[in-house]
């Protein structure tokens, strides 16, 4: 499989110019290989992801995290990343956490989905510790019906207030501070940044349709508990 046609149809997906101004996605490390028969997918790169793809042959590394400086090391790999612009997008990161709860978002807003509901807390607790047994929430208002659920994959404590004003009576997210949760005005989820974002390789897997070999790299989420 050529390579530029895997980027292609990541960005016809996830377009590089919705990333935030900040982000850096994109191809990070090119090389003069163009036909890539074997990839392998992760979160994040690191060393060990590196020494993953060298022992399985892999000829690029797709991940959702982007490199804010590339190693001297890692310069022998293509290595292509899509971040907010996949958080941003239809079906992306956010997307795939909701899709593995089985739910179904009824509103987007940017990086926001929200999804109507009638549910006890309690038995949204046990739906979210499937996926994230480690999950923890703050409930500062006694909430125990939720009747509009916020999701944003990966560190979205900042969309609080926005879920707020939005009518959620909570959100579902990752990266939970200690003076946000004091504060918080409606039911905060923290099921790990790791945990709900780790489905979205699913998305790169289906981009690429079989047309070359996909593996899932063994990375795991470096908290322990």
């Amino acid at each position: 499989m050529d390579k530029y046609e895997i980027i292609k149809r990541i960005e016809k997906l996830a377009p590089l110019d919705t990333a935030e101004p900040w982000d850096c996605p994109g191809q990070l490390v090119e090389t003069k290989n163009r036909k890539i028969t074997r990839i392998i997918l992760a979160l994040t790169v690191t060393d060990d992801i590196i020494r993953q793809a060298k022992e399985k042959n892999c000829q690029m590394i797709i991940s959702h995290h982007p490199l804010f400086y590339i190693p001297l090391n890692y310069k022998d790999i293509d290595i292509y990343c899509a971040h907010t612009n996949l958080d941003l997008a239809q079906g992306g990161t956010t997307d795939t956490l909701i899709e593995k709860l089985n739910l179904c978002p009824s509103e987007t807003d940017g990086f926001l989905r929200y999804v109507n509901t009638d549910i006890e807390i309690s038995d949204f607790v046990k739906i979210l510790k499937e996926i994230s047994p480690n999950m923890r929430y703050v409930n500062n208002k006694k909430i125990t019906t939720l009747h509009k659920i916020a999701f944003c994959a990966g560190s979205g404590s900042e969309f609080i207030e926005e879920a707020h004003q939005n009518g959620a009576d909570a959100l579902v997210t990752g990266d939970l501070k200690f003076h946000t949760a004091l504060e918080s005005p409606i039911a905060v989820f923290d099921i790990g940044h790791f945990e709900s974002e780790i489905q979205v390789l699913k998305v790169f897997a289906k981009l690429i349709n079989n047309e070359a070999e996909v593996i899932f790299a063994e990375e795991k989420s470096p908290f322990i508990y």
